[in-house]
C-alpha cells in the first residue's frame, strides 16, 4: 500500500513524458514536410528536423523551471519579459550544443563538432534569430497554460472581485468628499447672505464652478496636478471674499510635474483643513503655501500654513476629521503597495503652523499634450 503514491507519481510523469514526445514529434513532422516534398534524401530531412524539436522538447522543462525562478509576480509582465529576452540568448547557445548532441546521437553529424570553436559562432549566424523566437514561443506557450490554470482555480476571479472591491471603495470614499466641501462652503456663504448679500452671490457663483468641475469628475479617480489646482482657485475664491487680506495663498508649482496624476480633489481638503483650523482662529489671519515637486520619481505636494499649529499630542490616526482621513484612505487605497505617503505634522523648528505631505508616485497621463492644448495652463499660472 505505501508504494501506490510514487507508482502513481512515475505514472503520472511517464504519461507527461509521453505526451510532450507525441507533442514535439508532431511539431518536427510539420517542419520537416517541405524538406520530403522536395525530394532527395528524405530520410535525413526527416531526422535533422526531429533531431532539432527534439532538442527544444529536451530544453523545455529548464525553460519552465526558470521561468518559475524568475522573481516576478504575474503583474510584473515587463520584468518577465526583459529577464527572457536577457536569458534567450544564453539558452540559444545551450541549444546549439544540444541539438548537435542529439544529431551525433543519430548518426547524423560527427561527435567531434562539439568541441570545434566554431561550431556556436556559425550556428549563431544562421539561426539565433529563430532560436530566440522557438524560446519566447515556449515561454509564451507556459505563460498561457498558467493563465488558464488560475482561471480554472477560480484565482483570476478571485482578483477581479478585490479589484472590483477596491474599486467601489475608493468610490465610496471620493463620494464622501463631495458633500463634505460642500456644506462646508454653503455654511460659509450662509454666514455672509445678510451681512453681505453681494459677496454671497459671488460666493454662489464661484461654488457653481466648483459643483459642475465636481461633476465632470465624478468618475475619476485620478486628475492632472493642473486640473486640480484650478479646481482648488474656485474654492480659494470663495475664501478669500470670506477672509479678505486677512487669507493670503502662494502656489509654487514645478513646471515638470503639472501634468502629474494625482487622486482627484486630495488637495482642497488639506488646503481647506488648513484654513479652518490654522488660519482662521487668527486675527491677524495667515498664509497657505501649496507647492508640488519631483522628488526623484515621485511627485511630492505639500500644504503648509503659518497658523496656530497642531494640538499638543494629535496624531493623524486618532485626531482626523473626515476631510484627512478620507484623504489618507485614498491615497493608501490607489497605492497599496507602499508606493505612496501622506502625513500631517509640525512646521520645522522655528517656524509656527502646520504641513500636509503627499508622497505618491510620478505618474503622466498619456492625454497630457491633449490636455496643454485645451488651455489648462492659464489655469495653474
Amino acid at each position: 500500500m505505501t508504494d501506490l503514491p510514487s507508482s502513481s507519481s512515475a505514472g503520472k510523469w511517464v504519461r507527461r513524458g509521453a505526451l510532450a514526445l507525441m507533442i514535439w514529434t508532431a511539431i518536427g513532422l510539420v517542419f520537416a514536410l517541405p524538406g520530403l516534398s522536395a525530394g532527395g534524401n528524405w530520410h535525413r530531412s526527416l531526422l535533422a528536423s526531429l533531431a532539432q524539436w527534439w532538442s527544444w522538447g529536451l530544453l523545455a522543462p529548464l525553460i519552465v523551471s526558470v521561468d518559475q525562478w524568475l522573481p516576478f509576480s504575474n503583474r510584473q509582465t515587463v520584468r518577465r519579459v526583459v529577464a527572457h529576452l536577457i536569458l534567450s540568448p544564453i539558452f540559444t547557445a545551450g541549444y546549439i550544443y544540444l541539438f548537435a548532441a542529439v544529431l551525433a546521437l543519430m548518426r547524423l553529424a560527427p561527435w567531434s563538432q562539439l568541441g570545434n570553436a566554431q561550431l556556436l559562432m556559425n550556428a549563431l549566424r544562421g539561426m539565433f534569430l529563430w532560436s530566440v523566437l522557438v524560446y519566447c514561443l515556449i515561454v509564451g506557450v507556459w505563460q498561457a497554460y498558467l493563465y488558464h490554470q488560475r482561471y480554472l482555480s477560480g484565482e483570476l476571479r478571485v482578483e477581479r472581485l478585490e479589484r472590483s472591491f477596491s474599486q467601489a471603495r475608493l468610490n465610496a470614499l471620493r463620494m464622501q468628499l463631495d458633500p463634505h466641501f460642500l456644506f462646508n462652503a454653503l455654511n460659509t456663504i450662509s454666514a455672509q447672505v445678510e451681512r453681505e448679500p453681494k459677496l454671497a452671490r459671488q460666493m454662489i457663483e464661484h461654488l457653481g464652478d466648483l459643483l459642475r468641475l465636481s461633476l465632470e469628475n465624478r468618475d475619476r479617480q485620478e486628475v492632472l496636478l493642473i486640473e486640480e489646482m484650478a479646481f482648488l482657485e474656485h474654492y480659494l475664491a470663495i475664501q478669500r471674499i470670506r477672509f479678505g487680506d486677512r487669507l493670503r495663498f502662494e502656489m509654487e508649482i514645478a513646471s515638470e510635474v503639472k501634468y502629474a496624476l494625482v487622486p482627484c480633489l486630495v488637495v482642497q481638503p488639506l488646503v481647506e483643513n488648513a484654513i479652518r483650523h490654522g488660519i482662521s482662529s487668527r486675527a491677524s489671519g495667515g498664509t497657505v503655501l501649496v507647492s508640488a515637486s519631483r522628488v526623484e520619481e515621485q511627485l511630492e505636494i505639500r500644504v503648509a500654513d503659518d497658523g496656530v499649529g497642531l494640538p499638543h499630542g494629535w496624531t493623524l490616526e486618532d485626531g482626523a476629521g473626515l476631510g484627512l482621513s478620507v484623504t489618507r484612505d485614498r491615497i493608501r487605497g490607489l497605492h497599496p503597495n507602499g508606493g505612496s505617503r501622506f502625513s500631517v505634522r509640525r512646521r520645522a523648528a522655528g517656524t509656527s503652523g502646520t504641513e500636509a505631505v503627499i508622497l505618491v508616485p510620478l505618474r503622466f497621463s498619456s492625454e497630457a499634450n491633449a490636455v496643454r492644448e485645451a488651455g489648462y495652463d492659464s489655469a495653474a499660472d
